[in-house]
This record gives C-alpha cells, sequence and structure tokens, in this order.
C-alpha cells in the first residue's frame, strides 16, 4: 500500500510569506493546510497543488480550539502570522508573542514531528520596540515549548507582492517628494522565495534546530534603497530625510487618530513604533547562522526588483521599448 503525503499546517500561509511556502511545499508533494482567519479569502492558494492538495480553513491564532483542530493531524507546522502594526485584538502582544507560543505549545501536544517560527531580525526583549519586543517573547515561547524548532529571522523582504519596494514605488508615481525616515539606517533585504526555501528545508528536517538570521547578498541605507527603487521605476523625484524626532511626532498622531476613531481609521502609515524599529540597523548579526549553513545561495536584488517593479515606470512594460526608440530616434 502506498503512504497517503505529508501534512503541513502553515499559519498565515495566504501572507507575503506564506504563501510561497505552501507553494513550495505543494511541489514537494505535501498536502498543505493553510490556516488563515478569512478562509474565503485564500482561495488564491489552491492552484498551488492538484486538486484538493491545498485547502485554506479557519483558524485563530488567538484560540487554543482553532489552533488545536487546524494542527490536528499535521507532521508540520509553519508559523508565518505577524503584524507591522496594531489593530484592535490584534496587537504584538496577542499575535507575536502569545500566539506563536500557543502553536508551539499545542504543537508539542498534538506530537508534530517538526516546527518552523518566522520571526524578524531585530527581535530583542529589551528593545523600546513594541514590534521587536514582541517577536522576542515569541520566539522565547516557541523554544520553550518546542526546543527543536527552526526559527527564521529575515531582514525586509522583496518580492512581487512586498509593502515595501512597492510601497515607496507607488508613492514615487503620485508625489515627486519621497520622505526618508531613518536615511543612514541598514539593510541587508532578502527575496522572499529564498526565505520561503530556508522554511521548506526547516520541515524537511534538512535544517538543525535553532535560530537563522537570513538576509540577502546585499547591504544598503534606507537612501541607498529608494535611489536603487528610483532607478529601477526610471523615476527622479526628491529624497526629504525626515529627523526622528518629527517622525515620532506624526506617528503619534496617526496612533491618537487610529485610537480616537475606534478603528474606522487604520495607521498603515507610519507608527511611532515603526520610527523606533527604523533607529536600529536591520541586518544579519556578526556570527549568526543563515543561508550558508542553510547551503541556500541568496538572490540579489537586481536580479527580481526589475521582474515587478516595472509596472511603476512611465510607460510600465513598454518603457524600454520606448526608451529604446527615442535612442535610435536620437
Amino acid at each position: 500500500m502506498s503512504q497517503s503525503p505529508k501534512l503541513v499546517t502553515i499559519f498565515g500561509g495566504s501572507g507575503f510569506v506564506g504563501r510561497y511556502i505552501a507553494r513550495r511545499m505543494a511541489k514537494e508533494g505535501w498536502r498543505v493546510r493553510v490556516a488563515v482567519r478569512r478562509p474565503n479569502e485564500a482561495i488564491f492558494v489552491r492552484p498551488y497543488g492538484v486538486v484538493g492538495q491545498v485547502e485554506p480553513v479557519l483558524a485563530n491564532i488567538r484560540d487554543d480550539a482553532s489552533v488545536r483542530k487546524a494542527i490536528a493531524g499535521a507532521d508540520a507546522v509553519v508559523n508565518c502570522v505577524g503584524i507591522l502594526q496594531e489593530s484592535g485584538r490584534q496587537s504584538f502582544e496577542a499575535v507575536q508573542a502569545e500566539g506563536a507560543g500557543r502553536i508551539a505549545r499545542i504543537a508539542r501536544e498534538e506530537g508534530v514531528g517538526q516546527l518552523v517560527h518566522i520571526s524578524a531580525i531585530g527581535a530583542d526583549a529589551s528593545s523600546k520596540s513594541g514590534y521587536a519586543r514582541s517577536k522576542a517573547e515569541g520566539e522565547a515561547s516557541v523554544l520553550a515549548a518546542y526546543p527543536k524548532a527552526v526559527i527564521l529571522r529575515p531582514s525586509i523582504l522583496f518580492g512581487d507582492e512586498d509593502e515595501f519596494f512597492n510601497r515607496f514605488a507607488t508613492m514615487a508615481r503620485l508625489s515627486p517628494v519621497i520622505p526618508v525616515v531613518g536615511s543612514n539606517t541598514r539593510f541587508q533585504p532578502v527575496y522572499v522565495d529564498d526565505v520561503a526555501h530556508a522554511a521548506v528545508k526547516g520541515v524537511l528536517g534538512q535544517a538543525k534546530a535553532g535560530i537563522y538570521e537570513l538576509g540577502g547578498p546585499d547591504v544598503e541605507t534606507f537612501d541607498q534603497l529608494i535611489t536603487r527603487l528610483l532607478k529601477v521605476i526610471r523615476r527622479s523625484r526628491v529624497k526629504a530625510p525626515v529627523p526622528f524626532w518629527l517622525a515620532s511626532i506624526k506617528g503619534k498622531v496617526l496612533d491618537l487618530a487610529q485610537k480616537l476613531t475606534g478603528g474606522l481609521f487604520t495607521n498603515t502609515i507610519l507608527t511611532a513604533d515603526q520610527v523606533e524599529l527604523l533607529k536600529s540597523d536591520n541586518v544579519v548579526s556578526e556570527g549568526a547562522r543563515g543561508f550558508r549553513e542553510l547551503e541556500i545561495a541568496p538572490s540579489p536584488m537586481a536580479s527580481v526588483l526589475d521582474k515587478y517593479l516595472y509596472r511603476h515606470r512611465p510607460y510600465g512594460q513598454y518603457t524600454e521599448l520606448t526608451e529604446s526608440s527615442r535612442d535610435i530616434s536620437a
């Protein structure tokens, strides 16, 4: 008799990182359970595999019963759930600290063979940033409940659906000025599919337990990243450095607006917590385990950005053709 395919539950499997992991796990022949709060909005993951191989299911990581039901019968679990700003019950503490610990604890109780947890570079229990503290608390809870877990800490992610380059590219299309908070802060952008590759290695037992910091081959300041972006999208814009004190005031005002409107307005522009994060470099720590130990060659930005940012160019996919015709006429 042939064995049935193994099953992996991916919490947040329809999100930016999760969908890439789901696609890779389907190619590995696994059944994939995509655990999300709104399954009807995650139907797009089904074509990642054959009929019935990839299925979205309802799960709320703030609830034990919901998490247990999503994990039941799984051979491996991946937690990709994370938030950049708080809103209502979706607080850093509830999602990134308590939620992460809940998934790890129930995974252990259910006898899950492998657990991969997606955290972030900069996780620090003593940080002034609630985001960074909750990430560190989540890691500690995961390791306390499931010591053999694989924890991945990526730097800022780039890829088709990213919220970094796409956000600033959209801004460049609409405004002649791009505000830059923390222009000298260094980042080590990492391609989302490389992080998914690392997660899959964790699921397959091809990575030793512990923490891995994942950064791409390029280390650049925020200012340099915006310069690179503008070159890719063929737009000339003024970069306006914003001092931290001014950015912090703006973030606090926007945070207050969210609170006073009872959630009718969600601050996706700039939060005071994000300003705090921007005060620290977001690069791989010296001596940290990373892609080298996982035997993965990370993709440079130059090999990926053109493939999806072309839509932000003045003539979109026809920009290069337009430029070529200008060169000929000249």
